[in-house]
């Protein structure tokens, strides 16, 4: 391996990367949003549970091309138990996120919460991968966390559960970020796609089976929208194709969020997929008429006011990256 100067057209890519991957993100929140909503309430009523496993399972299979361009020896790793965990952490988060839109939790809300999730980066990277958390970086972060609390409506309505899912979710993504930064210092962006792909198909179906023999044993106690129905049953007609897309976007993502690692540290890129919370609300409100509180375009404003000044502030002050030779 050759140690070379991250330069600022790299780094800067990655910031792209990192807002397209919000983009595609933004979309898969609204199809996330709309397939396990009620019928009455102009969803298609899919189990939260069985919609991520599909998920996966569908952009798993879409991945089988890039698997075969690519070929197998490029799944090989040094690293199994990190890819392990990396996939279990990340299918866990992806179902307590899903749980919050199932329980009716508007997309500009829940995407926003999310931007608690540079806190949690900053604090694992900076312990677990000796990045430097300069003060720029805890700024801007902080100015995330700040804009989520004001669009959260905390002092307000309260602190309730459903707004401490998403928190949950970004503190289990953040461990996915983490994982990938770590295993993107020696592996190609291919691999730490198509793992994450492969690996979070089992994970996902371990957590279905396991939530749904809970819900079997104490049906009382978890509420109808986690597990209903057989697991396995996949939808028809419209849902179905939104299945589908669902799973394209979801592999979209995750190879963008591969390069983007490549090129950049997660303490730099992570401001940037807070661009998501407004794309998520004008998405919310676009396409499912959830008109965002008052609260939402300051808070709003603020996190992509961190985003801003951390690509500014850093412009001519990249870090040093390993290059795969």
């Amino acid at each position: 391996m050759n140690h070379v100067s991250s330069s600022t057209p790299n780094a800067a890519t990655g910031a792209l990367l990192m807002i397209a991957a919000a983009v595609v993100f933004a979309g898969s929140n609204v199809l996330q949003s709309v397939l396990p909503t009620p019928v009455d309430y102009g969803g298609f009523g899919l189990s939260s549970t069985g919609m991520a496993f599909w998920q996966y399972v569908i952009a798993s299979i879409l991945a089988l091309p890039l698997i075969l361009r690519i070929g197998f020896n490029k799944l090989r790793t040094r690293h199994p138990l990190a890819h392990q965990m990396r996939a279990f952490v990340s299918a866990l988060g992806v179902h307590v996120f899903v749980y919050g839109f199932a329980s009716g939790v508007p997309i500009w809300q829940m995407v926003t919460l999310l931007a608690t999730g540079p806190l949690f980066i900053i604090l694992g990277s900076t312990i677990l991968l000796g990045e430097r958390a300069t003060p720029v970086r805890i700024i801007a972060a902080l100015m995330g966390f700040a804009g989520a609390i004001i669009v959260s409506g905390i002092g307000t309505e309260g602190l309730g559960w459903t707004t401490l899912v998403p928190i949950i979710a970004a503190a289990l993504w953040a461990g996915t970020d983490i994982f990938t930064k770590y295993l993107a210092r020696e592996e190609a962006p291919e691999t730490l796609t198509i793992s994450l792909l492969v690996l979070v198909t089992p994970n996902h179906l371990l957590i279905l089976l396991a939530v749904n023999a809970f819900a079997w044993l104490a049906p009382n106690v978890l509420p109808s929208g986690i597990a209903t129905g057989f697991p396995f049953a996949l939808p028809t007609g419209t849902a179905l194709w939104l299945l589908l897309l669902l799973g394209l976007l979801t592999a979209a993502a995750q190879y963008l969020l591969g390069i983007a690692y490549k090129l950049a540290d997660a303490t730099y890129l992570q401001p940037f997929s807070d661009l998501k919370v407004p794309l998520g609300g004008l998405l919310g409100w676009a396409a499912l008429g959830q008109v965002p509180s008052a609260w939402f375009w300051p808070g709003a404003a603020l996190v992509l006011g961190g985003s801003m000044l951390i690509f500014w502030a850093e412009a001519d002050r990249r870090p040093k990256l390993a290059s795969l030779a």
